[in-house]
C-alpha cells in the first residue's frame, strides 16, 4: 500500500470506510466522521429537535440511553449522550460524551467524554495542531462506533415524561 492516502468516505456514499484507526489525512476524515456522526444522531434519535431537555432510548434487553439537551441556538445544540448501567441514574453514566451538533453545516462533533476533557483544557498551546487534531480524531472516531453500535441495537427514544407515563 506504500505511502498512498486511503478514502474516508466513498464518493456520494454516507457509509464510512472506518477499518482504519490512525488516517494519514485526519482533518479530512475529520470532517467526514462529523458528517456521518450527525447522521446517524438523526437515525438513532429521529425526533432529537423536538426534545426539549431529556429523552430515554430504550432497546431491549439493554441498557437505557440518556440524552440531556445542554444547550440550544438557532445553528446549534449541544447535547450528552450516555448509557446507564444502574437504576439509579447519577450513580453510573457512562461514557457521557458531549457532542456539538452544527445544525446549518450538519456536523456533529464530540467536545468531551466522561474519560478526556475538552481540547481547550487540554491543550493550552494553539500551536499543537498535530497533537489537537489526534485528539480530536480519537474523540470522534469514538462516537461513531458508539453511535453504530446503538443503531444495531435497535434503541428507540422518547422524552423522559413520555417514558414514565
Amino acid at each position: 500500500m506504500g505511502n498512498r492516502q486511503r478514502p474516508c468516505l466513498l464518493p456520494g456514499k454516507l457509509t464510512t470506510v472506518m477499518n482504519f484507526v490512525n488516517p494519514v489525512n485526519k482533518s479530512i476524515c475529520l470532517e467526514q466522521v462529523c458528517e456521518s456522526n450527525y447522521q446517524k444522531l438523526l437515525k438513532l434519535i429521529p425526533d432529537l429537535m423536538a426534545f426539549k431537555e431529556t429523552a430515554i432510548g430504550l432497546a431491549p434487553h439493554h441498557t437505557t440511553l440518556h440524552l440531556e439537551i445542554l444547550e440550544r441556538t438557532p445553528y446549534t445544540m449541544t447535547v450528552e449522550l450516555s448509557h446507564c448501567f444502574n437504576k439509579n441514574k447519577e450513580e453510573f453514566l457512562a461514557p457521557a460524551v458531549r457532542i456539538r451538533i452544527y445544525l446549518d453545516a450538519q456536523l456533529a462533533e464530540v467536545l468531551s467524554d466522561h474519560a478526556r476533557a475538552g481540547v481547550a483544557q487540554v491543550f493550552k498551546d494553539p500551536g499543537l495542531s498535530r497533537e489537537i487534531m489526534n485528539y480530536k480524531w480519537r474523540l470522534n472516531y469514538f462516537l461513531q462506533k458508539w453511535l453504530d453500535h446503538c443503531l444495531k441495537k435497535g434503541y428507540l427514544f422518547s422524552s423522559i415524561a413520555e417514558a414514565v407515563a
